[in-house]
C-alpha cells in the first residue's frame, strides 16, 4: 500500500491496530482542526471484556493519520512514519498472540456517512479470541509501542465483530452460535 502523502510503502501484514486507555476517548488533535477517537475509554474496554463468547474476534480498523506526529518528547515525523514504526514494533506481539491480518485497503470514498470522515487506511485484524486482545494490550512491549500510534493517528474507528461466512446469495451469512 503507498502514502501519496508521504510517498513510502507501509507494511500491513503484521499490522494491528489498538492502543491505550483513556478517560475520554475523545481527543482534541494537537496541531490540526479536527478532534478524534484515539483510545477507548475505560467503560468502553470494561464492555469489550465482558463480551464473552468462543471463537476469534475480527477487529475493523478505521485510522486518519495526522500530518505531523504529536509526539510527546517532540520527536519529527508525519504522522505515516510514526505508524510505521507502531506497526514495526507491535506487530511481533500481534503475530506471538495469534493475531493475523485478514483484509486491509485504503478507502476511497465514502459514499453513505458522513463526508467528514475521510479514513488513510482501514482493515480488519484477527484474535484467536477476546483475551488474546486483551493480553496485547497488558503486554509491557506492546505499552512501548502504543506511544507511535498516539502520535499518528488524529481519528480513528475500532469496532469489534464477530466473524462470519458468506452464504451462497447476497446477503446471506452464517454464524457460529455458542452456547451459553
Amino acid at each position: 500500500m503507498r502514502d501519496q502523502k508521504a510517498g513510502m510503502t507501509l507494511e500491513l501484514n503484521l499490522v494491528n491496530l489498538t492502543f491505550g486507555l483513556s478517560n475520554k476517548g475523545m481527543v482534541s488533535v494537537t496541531g490540526d482542526k479536527s478532534t478524534g477517537f484515539i483510545d477507548p475509554t475505560k467503560e468502553d474496554f470494561a464492555r469489550f471484556r465482558e463480551m464473552d463468547r468462543p471463537g476469534p474476534v475480527h477487529m475493523l480498523n478505521l485510522l486518519k493519520f495526522r500530518d505531523q506526529a504529536a509526539y510527546d518528547d517532540g520527536t519529527i515525523a508525519t504522522g505515516f512514519e510514526a505508524y510505521q514504526n507502531y506497526a514495526r514494533e507491535s506487530g511481533p506481539i500481534f503475530k506471538r498472540l495469534g493475531g493475523r491480518q485478514v483484509w486491509a485497503g485504503r478507502p476511497e470514498l465514502t459514499l453513505i456517512g458522513p463526508q467528514t470522515e475521510a479514513w488513510d487506511l482501514a482493515f480488519i485484524a484477527e484474535y484467536p479470541s477476546k483475551d488474546a486482545f486483551v493480553a496485547m494490550l497488558r503486554d509491557p512491549d506492546y505499552r512501548k509501542a502504543v506511544r507511535h500510534r498516539q502520535a499518528a493517528v488524529a481519528d480513528s474507528r475500532l469496532i469489534r465483530m464477530q466473524p462470519g461466512a458468506p452464504g451462497a446469495h447476497f446477503g446471506e451469512m452464517t454464524f457460529e452460535v455458542s452456547e451459553k
